[in-house]
C-alpha cells in the first residue's frame, strides 16, 4: 500500500494477484494512513468481508475461489483499489455494476480487463 507507485498515486502494488484457494496475502502499509478492506458487492457469495486497521500490517487467507475487490478505505475515491483472483473463477458481471468512485472505477475497469485475459 503506497502513496505513489508505478501506476501513479495511491496504489496497491501489485494491484492484481492470482492465488490458489487457501493462500494468504499480507497487506503492508509502506506509507501512513492506509488499510485494506473488501469492496461491498465484490466478494464471492457467502464470504464475509474484512477491514484492517489504518497503518497496521494485515494478513488474511482466501479460502473460497472467486474474485475479491479490495480498497484502501481512506483513499478509495482516489482510486486505491486492487483485485485478487482465487483459483479458477470467472469475473461476475455484477462487479462491473457496483457503484464506485470515479477514479476507482477507471482502475477497476482496467483490472477487470486484465482478469479476463
Amino acid at each position: 500500500m503506497m502513496n505513489r507507485g508505478e501506476k501513479g498515486p495511491m496504489v496497491f502494488e501489485p494491484d492484481f494477484l492470482e492465488i490458489a484457494p487457501g493462500d494468504r496475502v499480507r497487506f503492508v502499509p509502506t506509507h501512513k494512513s492506509h488499510n485494506a478492506a473488501t469492496i461491498d458487492g465484490m466478494v464471492p457469495e457467502g464470504v464475509e468481508g474484512f477491514k484492517s486497521r489504518i497503518n497496521d500490517e494485515f494478513e488474511t487467507g482466501f479460502e473460497k475461489p472467486g474474485f475479491y475487490g479490495i480498497k484502501c478505505s481512506p483513499h478509495y475515491g482516489m482510486g486505491m483499489v486492487m483485485l485478487i483472483k482465487v483459483g479458477e473463477a470467472t469475473l461476475p458481471q455484477s462487479y462491473r455494476e457496483v457503484d464506485v468512485p470515479g477514479r476507482a472505477k477507471t482502475r477497476l475497469d482496467d483490472l477487470f480487463e486484465q482478469a479476463g485475459k
